[in-house]
């Protein structure tokens, strides 16, 4: 059983899986590679002079594989409680179980809906529906979180990304039984 599954691995979900992954935590990522992300030129990324949606997405990728996330290719078609975690369905029949799930799945909120976490209308430019989370990401549903713009963040990937970070800080911590903090320092 994985500790943190993420579903979505734009900015938001790579973030997630890179900060969980990091954190020694066992992670997964799936990604269905049908991101907005993919589409966008970015000149506004901090500490990026500018970079194509593609280039982005997998250089995130690549940061949560490093740290030991399992990055999955697939798109997610099913979320239910099972014993002390999550079973999650992907298009190809393969299963995952994981105790806590965080959705990161920008735009798409079907998945959300169909397991039962709150949705509510969305704030955004031509963000119709977002899911329910609080400031930590935390739904409904105890164990599914929510990040990025489907949790009613601002579509810039750099608010995404950061979003992302934030809510597996907090699943980290909750898991820890104490505050995580992440700060890698300059090598002599």
């Amino acid at each position: 059983m994985y500790e943190i599954a993420i579903i979505g691995a734009g900015p938001a979900g790579a973030s997630a899986a890179l900060f969980a992954a990091k954190a020694g935590k066992k992670t997964l990522l799936i990604d269905n590679d049908k991101g907005m992300t993919r589409r966008g030129w970015y000149e506004n990324y901090y500490g990026i002079s500018e970079i194509g949606g593609p280039d982005l997405v997998e250089t995130g990728h690549k940061q949560a594989v490093k740290f030991g996330a399992e990055l999955v290719a697939g798109q997610a078609t099913s979320l239910e409680a099972s014993g002390e975690g999550f079973v999650i369905g992907i298009e190809s029949g393969a299963t995952y179980e994981a105790k806590h799930v965080v959705l990161a799945t920008g735009v798409l909120t079907d998945l959300a809906a169909a397991a039962g976490v709150t949705t509510k209308e969305g704030t955004e430019p031509r963000i119709k529906t977002v899911i329910a989370a609080t400031p930590e990401g935390r739904t409904n549903i105890d164990g599914i979180w929510a990040a990025g713009t489907v949790a009613g963040m601002s579509v810039h990937a750099i608010i995404t990304a950061g979003d992302g970070a934030k809510v597996a800080v907090n699943i980290i911590s909750e898991l820890n039984g104490a505050r995580y903090v992440d700060h890698d320092l300059l090598k002599a």
